[in-house]
């Protein structure tokens, strides 16, 4: 009970209320200009016209709503799997301290593990998962057509409404219908413009989540899949020796999500594979991207005091804050003498984890920083740490002569490079 009256504290966001104000704006506009363009009491054609728009815009915000207050379907914390072997198929999620079970996938803005995520919704301020697919791609189709249908009501109606005076005076009093006054005429030109835009931005949406259902594939498993055929491809291997284990044919595939109760079939744990896979097939190929992750990691000492913020342009200059990554990614907090592990490397920016420090692990209680521990953060704010030059110290702890040079020629191109971007 308390998980679904969280749900409903969901609508208590920027997002779910943007949404409902500009389903509204639009179904209340459409409504008031359409009776005076054609009203529903003069045929039944007309109140056929109407009682459909309604029904449409009935629908889109029931699956809206549905969609919302359903979820995704959050894995259990301290998730096992039945079998303990398994566990060597799975990826750990620390958060949660469980394990992923397949398909599962961690939201940071949540902080669970979803079942099958596709990706996080902000307008719904929720993810869309194993559990609300078919809700919020209903919701996406039934807006479409209901905005469609409210643009040609709309945009027939302004065309009646600036040409009233021309009807008055060629005779043509029955078209001459539509009366705007000052705030009618604002309405009526926000309406349609929103209604066209809603149509435009969700059809895109929707395409995307139709060819991933017919795919029987997530947003996030299609990069996996991408990341699977590049790997097979770098080592020498052919991209046709990977088979993505849920794709079932797409009749079967679009059964998974569209059925009678608008829920995925299963328990969003156990999935029906393809001929040759098991249950752990996309799981392996994952494990071996970390691993391969993993080798590619490079550790950096943070140099200076990194404040977290999307723009820092007064203690990193502009041209770091021009060449800030576009995604929604959080940004970290460092403090000098920072350890961070770094997995994805840009000319100005860099993203990894922040490595605890011993007094945030003390007593063996995580007292963690405030801020999030793995994100983006400037480049310039640290320097790598070079395992070369540790390893040539000698067992007195000092470096010989011409290694000291060397590592302060280092140093003084290091700070040669800082300079030149502040």
């Amino acid at each position: 009970m308390s998980g679904f009256r969280g749900n409903y504290c969901r609508f208590f966001h920027w997002g779910p209320i943007t949404a409902l104000s500009i389903i509204k704006c639009i179904t209340l506009t459409t409504l008031y200009m359409n009776s005076m363009w054609w009203p529903p009491n003069e045929s039944f054609a007309a109140f056929a016209h109407q009682g459909l728009f309604l029904m449409l815009s009935t629908l889109a915000t029931f699956n809206y709503v549905m969609a919302t207050v359903t979820g995704p379907g959050l894995l259990p914390k301290q998730w096992h799997p039945k079998d303990p072997k398994d566990t060597q198929f799975l990826q750990y999620c620390k958060q949660c301290e469980g394990y992923k079970a397949p398909r599962s996938h961690h939201c940071r803005k949540c902080n669970r593990c979803v079942k099958k995520m596709d990706h996080h919704c902000p307008w719904i301020n929720h993810c869309v998962g194993w559990a609300n697919h078919a809700y919020f791609t209903y919701f996406l189709l039934f807006s479409i057509l209901g905005s469609l249908q409210g643009t040609v009501v709309l945009s027939c109606s302004f065309y009646r409404g600036i040409y009233r005076y021309y009807y008055l005076t060629h005779g043509l009093t029955h078209l001459a219908s539509v009366q705007f006054t000052l705030m009618s005429i604002i309405m009526c030109i926000l309406g349609m413009g929103l209604a066209i835009g809603v149509v435009i931005g969700l059809s895109m949406l929707l395409y995307i989540q139709l060819k991933t259902i017919v795919m029987n594939q997530t947003g996030i498993e299609i990069w996996i899949v991408e990341k699977a055929r590049y790997r097979l491809y770098r080592n020498g291997e052919s991209e046709d020796d990977f088979v993505y284990p849920y794709d079932l044919g797409w009749k079967l595939n679009m059964r998974q999500v569209f059925n009678e109760d608008c829920r995925n079939r299963g328990d969003g744990i156990q999935w029906a594979v393809a001929k040759g896979c098991d249950q752990f097939t996309l799981t392996r190929e994952q494990l071996a991207q970390k691993e391969e992750k993993r080798a590619r990691t490079r550790t950096y000492k943070c140099i200076g005091k990194v404040t977290g913020r999307w723009l820092p342009i007064w203690s990193q200059g502009w041209r770091v804050c021009v060449a800030a990554p576009c995604t929604d990614e959080p940004r970290i907090r460092l403090q000098p003498d920072d350890i961070i592990k770094v997995t994805r490397f840009r000319k100005h920016w860099l993203f990894g984890e922040r490595v605890p420090t011993d007094d945030e692990l003390a007593d063996g209680k995580k007292r963690l920083r405030k801020g999030a521990i793995r994100g983006w953060f400037p480049r310039r704010s640290v320097i790598e740490i070079n395992e070369v030059i540790q390893d040539c110290l000698d067992s007195s702890g000092e470096l010989s002569p011409s290694q000291n040079g060397h590592s302060q020629l280092k140093q003084q191109q290091r700070n040669g490079h800082s300079k030149k971007y502040m």
